[in-house]
């Protein structure tokens, strides 16, 4: 877990008030990020941003060119902000991106090699969405991955459930919030 970090994923305000399922989600993730902050575990946040004008969508990005008509990810706006309850600390990086990967339009790598970290514990909104395109850049920058389940989150519950019992058990570990700070556990 020493080159490990958590991946705090678009877990922003009006995301939060589109996907939130009344699930609990917010305490569990907060129960991670709390829980990798005592195991010494840096915590990443990553947010989606767009400049205003949207000069970095093309019309040719439908994902992107739809965001932008639902007035999401404008730089600076109140609902583009981490949410309150899992609020970075002082201290914090916040990496903003600027597509779907949070390593799409961002210095994240840069972030990641300067700490020496090899391995990535994914959580974030959504599972279809940031959490499977950066699980697949992360696959091709060859870091190690961990997906914590119930720290992800998307709007249809049936891509996610389909996403965390078939297809990334493929290419990483797959495991609940509980289950990962057990293993974290002193012995």
């Amino acid at each position: 877990m020493a080159n490990s970090a958590l991946l705090v994923m678009d877990v922003q305000r009006d995301v939060v008030a589109i996907a939130d399922d009344g699930s609990g989600y917010l305490t569990r993730l907060r129960k991670a990020i709390d829980g990798a902050r005592a195991a010494g575990i840096p915590v990443i946040y990553v947010v989606l941003e767009l400049r205003p004008g949207d000069p970095e969508v093309s019309p040719r990005n439908k994902v992107m060119t739809n965001a932008v008509r639902a007035g999401l990810f404008t730089e600076g706006a109140p609902g583009t902000r981490i949410h309150d309850d899992v609020a970075p600390r002082q201290g914090d990086v916040v990496v903003t991106k600027r597509r779907g990967s949070a390593f799409s339009g961002s210095d994240l790598d840069l972030v990641l090699r300067a700490r020496d970290i090899d391995s990535l514990v994914l959580a974030g909104i959504a599972t279809s969405a940031v959490v499977l395109s950066t699980l697949w850049h992360a696959i091709d920058l060859d870091f190690g991955i961990t997906v914590l389940a119930d720290a992800c989150l998307d709007t249809d519950p049936e891509v996610h459930r389909l996403l965390i019992e078939k297809l990334f058990p493929q290419w990483a570990e797959v495991v609940a919030v509980e289950d990962w700070l057990k293993a974290m556990a002193p012995q």
